[in-house]
């Protein structure tokens, strides 16, 4: 069933359009990687602050994050709306946050210009670092969202859809310490960390088949020695671990330490660990939220298909955030099924016209959103009462970024 959308906020967005094309275009060419996005954090606050939003740049300490704030003509909620704008290293934007960005903002302004005397509070938050630096986590600690009632945005993606599962995941750095010895002349003298890591990564393998189905064990090497006459005393690993449910995570974690353990005690090495990031938890998907928008873009022509466990699932920090307040993150068809997220293929569709038109569709949608939320006390209600009641959400539940 479509909820129409108010003519005079399709012509707005329709009216940011070229701005949503060339600031598309724009970060597109120019990615930056996480907490390095200068260029477009500017980008996006310098068109707020001309729009007349109060900008606050490198909010929560970070540099390359920003809120802004636009108060409206009476009092209300505050509903903000999410922006993504960092790349992947070696790909660019593989996962068009630059689209996540500007029609973010386009969302924003649109409903700043076709009511400016909205109720409640509108807030914008640029949240930097999403690839593995959870930005967002790192604002929720700091308060950002401790005056938000709920949350918005929308993700590009292979396919449309209202909400997707979201796997807790914790990134590691698993380093390997053996002793140095020439390779040839005298090895019984060295402890090889390359063997550690080897043999790890080989456990690790002998697991897989022995983990749920939801488990996701994914990792690279990214020092393995100095020079193949030398025994490698240091060696190091990069590495994801993800489930469904944060306690799942948990006992996964147990697991591959004690094969890092083991492959340390079999090689004669020493091994240590770093989670290198806050700890990303699963999505709690704020359905009522979800549904009512998937009416909005129907009445534009944009299918957004309910959400299916056979849906394919990564992580997101906006998990955390799922926690603390409503939110959605629905996705939106870029590209043909089945294209491989975070792949040059998703690149180059990230930069394309069809992109930018559904950005814009989803982005028209989403200010339709944000405007019940902030205008329809019932609506909101049960938005509340929903979070509420949702098993995997707790007002108090403590953080955990170990």
């Amino acid at each position: 069933m479509s909820h129409p959308v108010p003519d005079d906020l399709r012509r707005a967005v329709h009216r940011l359009r070229p701005d949503l094309d060339s600031l598309s275009i724009d970060l597109h060419t120019m990615p930056e990687t996480r907490f390095e996005e200068h260029y477009a954090a500017e980008q996006l606050a310098g068109r707020l602050g001309a729009a007349g939003f109060e900008v606050d740049k490198g909010a929560c300490g970070l540099p390359t994050a920003f809120t802004a704030t636009r108060r409206g003509a009476a009092d209300g909620p505050t509903i903000a709306v999410l922006l993504e704008y960092d790349a992947l290293p070696g790909i660019g934007h593989g996962c068009g946050h630059n689209l996540i960005a500007a029609g973010g903002l386009t969302a924003a302004l649109a409903v700043a210009a076709a009511r400016p005397d909205h109720p409640g509070t509108l807030k914008v938050i640029g949240t930097p670092g999403e690839e593995g630096g959870g930005g967002k986590i790192l604002m929720l600690e700091r308060g950002a969202f401790d005056d938000v009632d709920a949350a918005v945005m929308f993700h590009p993606a292979d396919r449309s859809l209202r909400a997707r599962h979201a796997l807790a995941a914790s990134h590691l750095r698993i380093a390997f310490t053996g002793v140095a010895a020439h390779a040839a002349k005298a090895p019984w003298d060295g402890r090889s960390a390359a063997a550690g890591a080897q043999l790890f990564l080989t456990a690790i393998d002998a697991m897989r088949q022995f983990v749920p189905p939801t488990a996701r064990l994914h990792g690279i090497v990214t020092r393995g020695g100095d020079a193949p006459n030398i025994v490698p005393a240091y060696s190091e690993l990069d590495m994801y671990v993800r489930d469904a449910t944060s306690e799942g995570l948990d006992r996964l974690l147990t697991r591959v330490l004690a094969a890092a353990e083991g492959a340390a005690l079999a090689t004669g090495t020493a091994f240590e660990y770093a989670e290198t990031a806050p700890r990303y938890t699963e999505r709690n998907n704020n359905m009522t939220m979800a549904d009512r928008l998937a009416a909005h873009t129907a009445a534009l022509g944009l299918d957004l298909e309910p959400p299916s466990a056979s849906n394919p699932a990564g992580s997101s920090d906006i998990g955390n955030v799922s926690t603390r307040i409503p939110v959605i993150h629905p996705y939106v068809q870029i590209c043909p099924r089945d294209t491989p997220g975070h792949s040059e293929q998703m690149r180059e569709a990230a930069g394309t016209p069809q992109a930018r038109d559904a950005t814009e569709t989803i982005a028209t949608g989403l200010a339709a959103l944000v405007l019940d939320l902030l205008g329809d006390p019932d609506f909101l209600a049960a938005v509340r009462e929903e979070f509420r009641s949702s098993a995997s959400a707790s007002s108090d539940r403590p953080l955990d970024t170990r």
